[in-house]
């Protein structure tokens, strides 16, 4: 039920932002996989050990879309964290209530670094 897997994509984010590692793990399956630009489907052990710790510095998330398709659930936010705020989308699996798998795109900062209708060459 695509409204089921909405509302865990959006648990997995709410527990984040408060910190709450025993809803997290409660979210996530046992064979769980994390992959960024940073992390190479990390498994849900170093998930924890990795990651969750970022969540000390997250203030909050404002979701732009989330969207159900199949199995996943298509997020883009905007989050804020204690040095930034930045832009990025998600790719979560939800199997039987819980995610499964996550994958995420890195976007961009807010506001955006480049003015609009520029480009910059990488450095």
């Amino acid at each position: 039920m695509a409204n089921d897997r909405v509302a865990t994509a959006q648990a997995i984010y709410d527990a984040y932002v408060a910190k709450d590692r025993a809803a997290a793990e409660a979210l996530i399956t046992d064979d769980f996989h994390f992959t960024s630009p940073l992390d190479n489907r990390l498994d849900r052990k170093r998930y924890f050990e990795v990651c969750w710790p970022n969540s000390e510095n997250t203030e909050g998330f404002e979701i732009v879309q989330m969207v159900e398709h199949g199995t996943q659930v298509f997020v883009t936010y905007e989050g804020v964290n204690k040095q930034s705020r930045f832009r990025n989308t998600e790719i979560l699996t939800v199997r039987d209530g819980r995610i499964a798998e996550v994958e995420v795109y890195f976007g961009w900062n807010v506001p955006h670094g480049v003015p609009s209708g520029e480009h910059r060459d990488p450095t």
